[in-house]
């Protein structure tokens, strides 16, 4: 397994609850300001939404429900863990995804800031939920089914490589996130998850293996430092076996 991230207070519940309070105030005297888009220098939300549209031409999602006459092909359902203020949800509906929508964060504020955005919002973003969900203490996600399409972190394991809590066992409770998302995609769905901290090789390390098999990737513009070449941010696909 790979090394640890220091512990920060990016990686503590109440610092996120300040920052999504200090949202919701913003947004309530100027609702042309929605929060922070998280890694929009590198572009990760336009790439990740790229990346899914070829999925959609390709043939493998649906971005609205396909009927031939004899059979029916339901739009592709999203489950967005930690979904802060909702932008990349908003923006797949802005995308013309149609399927079922879900937000997920363990802050009570981060979701009821993704709700108010959505609900100054017109009626076609109204169908996406919010949810207050810790995926880590809170029990099994029975409502999720047999599982999404594609469920989404953009951010959210960062923020907890950054927690210094453990569980019963005495790891840092990074280490249990795979296994918690591994049941809330369905077989055949695909995990897409984005990071400024952990390279392409780390996160193989992290997620590949269980049910999750690295799939492919999204492209980014690279560097080259001290004769290693990366990039600051890295988007990976998993499909659940």
């Amino acid at each position: 397994m790979t090394t640890h991230l220091d512990p920060s207070e990016l990686g503590t519940k109440s610092y996120w609850d300040a920052a999504y309070t200090a949202e919701c105030d913003n947004f309530s005297t100027n609702p042309t300001d929605e929060g922070t888009i998280w890694f929009s220098d590198a572009g990760a939300e336009e790439r990740m939404l790229a990346f899914l549209e070829d999925l959609a031409d390709e043939g493998i999602l649906y971005k609205e429900k396909v009927s031939d006459g004899e059979s029916q092909q339901l739009a592709t359902r999203f489950l967005d863990l930690g979904t802060g203020n909702g932008h990349l949800l908003f923006a797949l509906r802005d995308d013309g995804w149609r399927g079922e929508m879900l937000g997920v964060d363990y802050s009570s504020q981060s979701v009821t800031l993704a709700a108010t955005i959505r609900d100054a919002k017109d009626a076609s973003y109204h169908d996406i939920s919010f949810r207050e969900w810790d995926i880590l203490a809170a029990g099994d996600g029975s409502w999720a089914g047999s599982g999404f399409d594609v469920v989404l972190d953009k951010g959210t394991f960062d923020a907890i490589c950054l927690s210094q809590d453990t569980d019963e066992h005495g790891r840092r409770i990074c280490e249990r996130y795979r296994e918690k998302v591994e049941p809330l995609v369905k077989k055949g769905g695909r995990f897409l998850i984005t990071s400024c901290n952990w390279t392409e090789e780390e996160l193989k390390a992290w997620f590949g293996g269980g049910d999750f098999a690295f799939e492919d990737k999204v492209t980014y513009p690279s560097f080259t430092f001290g004769g290693q070449t990366g990039s600051s941010v890295v988007t990976l696909c998993f499909l659940r076996r």
